[in-house]
């Protein structure tokens, strides 16, 4: 591994998160904060100045190619650095002033995960509010994918970056070079944005908020500028946030087949139809459940279908406090935030079609038991599922567990109850946001101890990028020759 080209492409990536801090500079304006001018000015020039003098410091090494390993040791360090980088506009405005707090804030928003430390986002400078949801925008197609997109020079390693960053069991490239895929996978992105703003605004939204939100919703984020989320927002727009929210969670490849003329990949995707139906089976089965809390049956399934879709598809936006919720719709609504959206979709979780497959396998060894001379692919419709993604799926799920149950003990440790442990975990390994009771749909992280808020942090982070490329880092074999 060549840290020398590690840090180059590091340093080109803190140079587009300055770029974006300077970019919040006229929203400021726009707004009416000059502090926030200032401050987020200052973050701009820090970030900057560090950002060029790694990418300028090292641009002899443009010429080496990125290998794998050292795609993995990239991607890792941008996304801590960039959590570092990203704290400081909260730490220089004062809006957050401890360092654990501020990073854990800023890993929240870039890793699209929700959970925060603030208890009153409402009470926050509006600029600051702005760079909250802008992070969530950011990370939601990946800081690594907008770096491919942007720069040229990467070649192959492109490729090796976006994978480490856009991991899972099935990879499609939607061209054939990897920077156009990137490219049209942000326009897309970009695309669904703009359409949420307009149809935010046309509900009576007001545009910061319309702004804030879309960035939140099409990136699964969930941070709100509202102490209650969306609660007091309209049911319109409570309706267009589910909408949308069902979008980012579905995998943006078959957009850009559906815009490129193959319409048809939509119906015909498994995993697709599979995530749909669970939304509107569990929709039903929550909403049944609140016939006692909201008297009105169009506002049980509201409330029942927006709480379903937030947390299945890792959002974190609530209209409801579901920690009151009857306990099968808390069971289920817990059990929804580990499965997560479709791969290659803003979503976190273990998705939709690692559970799909391992299913399969389950599947196959019962048959096994009973005529073990039979062979069975895996498929999933036409397709037959490698060997190889199979092992994947299985190990990634074996330390999905594993990291869930080491984490929640060092968290009840700490002498946290059960259900804050459990779900608070759940929530960042997930990226998901809210938990249950003291992490609940109405609350927040700030009381928890700092080293629970660190080991949470370290959890969404391996969540983002799903467990395989931060902990290749602690395999002896990838320091070996």
């Amino acid at each position: 591994m060549k840290w020398s080209v590690v840090f180059r492409h590091v340093g080109g990536l803190l140079v587009l998160l300055g770029l974006s801090m300077l970019g919040v500079v006229p929203v400021a304006w726009i707004l009416g904060e000059p502090a926030g001018m200032v401050h987020m000015g200052l973050s701009s020039g820090v970030t900057l100045l560090c950002g060029v003098v790694l990418f300028l410091g090292f641009r002899r090494q443009a010429a080496f190619a990125v290998t794998r390993r050292d795609a993995f040791a990239v991607v890792t360090v941008a996304w801590v650095l960039t959590g570092a980088f990203g704290a400081v506009p909260y730490l220089i405005s004062g809006a957050i002033p401890g360092p654990v707090d501020a990073f854990f804030e800023s890993v929240s928003g870039f890793t699209t995960t929700g959970s925060s430390v603030v208890a009153t986002p409402a009470s926050l400078p509006r600029t600051i509010l702005f760079w909250r949801s802008l992070t969530q925008w950011i990370g939601g197609m990946g800081i690594i994918v907008l770096f491919v997109a942007v720069f040229s020079e990467l070649g192959v390693g492109g490729r090796y970056l976006f994978q480490s960053e856009v991991p899972g069991p099935i990879t499609d490239s939607v061209k054939p070079r990897i920077r156009e895929t990137s490219s049209a996978l942000w326009k897309i992105y970009v695309l669904f944005t703009v359409a949420e703003v307009l149809a935010l605004l046309a509900t009576g939204v007001d545009a910061f908020d319309a702004f804030c939100h879309a960035f939140a919703t099409l990136s699964t984020g969930g941070f709100s500028t509202r102490n209650d989320s969306l609660a007091s927002f309209p049911a319109p727009a409570q309706v267009v946030v589910i909408a949308f929210m069902v979008l980012a969670g579905a995998n943006f490849s078959l957009y850009h087949a559906a815009f490129s003329g193959r319409p048809a990949g939509l119906a015909r995707d498994r995993e697709l139809r599979a995530y749909v139906g669970l939304l509107a089976l569990a929709a039903l089965a929550v909403t049944a459940s609140l016939a006692s809390r909201h008297r009105e049956a169009l506002d049980a399934l509201r409330h029942g279908a927006f709480q379903v879709v937030s947390l299945t598809t890792t959002t974190g936006f609530v209209t409801d406090d579901f920690n009151r919720y009857h306990p099968f719709s808390k069971i289920l609504l817990v059990t929804l935030m580990f499965v997560g959206g479709c791969a290659g979709s803003t979503a976190g979780g273990i998705k939709v079609v690692r559970l799909a497959i391992l299913v399969k396998v389950l599947h196959r060894g019962i048959v096994r038991m009973i005529r073990p001379q039979v062979v069975m692919p895996i498929r999933l419709g036409s397709q037959v599922i490698p060997e190889s993604s199979v092992e994947e799926t299985s190990g990634f799920f074996f330390l999905y567990v594993s990291l869930f149950v080491a984490a929640s003990l060092f968290v009840a440790a700490h002498g946290l109850d059960m259900a804050t442990s459990l779900t608070s975990v759940a929530a960042t390994l997930g990226n998901i946001g809210p938990g249950l009771e003291r992490v609940g749909a109405v609350s927040h992280f700030g009381d928890l101890p700092a080293t629970v808020k660190v080991v949470l942090t370290a959890c969404m982070i391996l969540g983002r990028l799903e467990l395989y490329t931060v902990l290749g880092l602690l395999v002896p074999v990838f320091w070996r020759r």
